[in-house]
């Protein structure tokens, strides 16, 4: 592969697609089993689209993240390498690639559904955003959290072009898991932001207070992973694969203490793609079987 393309896909960190992906999967399948039978749906078509707008947003996010905290990525020890800092790619170039993402972000939606052409702008505010809340809020976590949450709500207007209440469930366990995770991922810079007088719950709070609020979150990521199930009426394969992602996200916490953050990356990376990904296969497993 090309050695520039090889420089975007570090830029954006696409492996890291796999954390809202399958809650997205999930919004889109649950679209699909809402339909009313009869009515026709370009199934392939659309799961085309809802995985181009997924990609591209996320896509434009972290390259205007990267484009925007460069100076504080050339200072940071931990992101020192990383491909604006070094020069493998320079700024306006990431600019440039954060504009065409968000064009084929917002082209995407112009071709699902007129109501996701027009929420679409809405969206790329509040990922495009997220990049400046650490400037001035300690909550900027959250802010993360609420536009991962687009991925469930979003695949499911895609397919259905109404809101309903079980995914906007799905969304709120995003919103609170990503949080929560993005919050013990910030505790390996809290030195450095604290010089720089950046915010983060970690810097406001402290390591161990910052843990607390964590665990918070994905007790109420798990809360709202049961809510959506009980008000579905989903099967026991649902169940199971809420148990193991509570069970991983319990794991995640255990980890991690304010005192030892050499296993950070195993929290942050392996942990959330695997319970992400294990409970996606259980809920579209379960919506195929009842």
């Amino acid at each position: 592969m090309n050695n520039g393309f090889v420089n975007y896909f570090k830029l954006i960190k696409f492996s890291h697609t796999v954390f809202a992906m399958p809650f997205a999967l999930i919004g889109f399948f649950l679209g699909l089993q809402s339909i009313v039978p009869g009515t026709e749906v370009q199934g392939i078509r659309l799961f085309i689209l809802v995985v181009s707008c997924m990609v591209s947003a996320r896509s434009a996010a972290m390259a205007f993240n990267r484009y925007l905290d460069r100076s504080f990525d050339a200072l940071n020890p931990r992101t020192a390498q990383r491909e604006i800092p070094v020069g493998v790619i320079k700024p306006k170039q990431a600019l440039a690639f954060t504009l065409g993402m968000s064009v084929l972000f917002i082209s995407c939606a112009w071709l699902i559904n007129t109501l996701c052409f027009f929420l679409s702008p809405l969206a790329l505010l509040i990922i495009l955003g997220y990049s400046y809340t650490k400037r001035f809020t300690p909550l900027c976590h959250l802010v993360l959290g609420a536009g991962l949450s687009l991925a469930p709500i979003g695949a499911y207007l895609a397919v259905t072009s109404q809101f309903a209440v079980v995914p906007l469930f799905f969304s709120f366990a995003v919103l609170t898991w990503v949080s929560g995770f993005d919050i013990i991922y910030a505790l390996q810079d809290e030195p450095f932001d604290r010089s720089q007088h950046l915010y983060s719950i970690p810097v406001w709070l402290g390591a161990q207070k910052a843990l607390y609020v964590s665990r918070f979150l994905h007790i109420a990521s798990f809360i709202f992973i049961g809510m959506a199930g009980w008000y579905g009426q989903f099967g026991w394969l649902y169940w199971v694969g809420a148990f193991l992602y509570g069970g991983l996200l319990i794991y995640q916490q255990w980890l991690v203490s304010p005192h030892d953050l050499s296993r950070v990356d195993l929290a942050f990376m392996t942990v959330n793609g695997f319970a992400s990904m294990l409970f996606a296969g259980f809920v579209i497993t379960d919506l195929y079987i009842q």
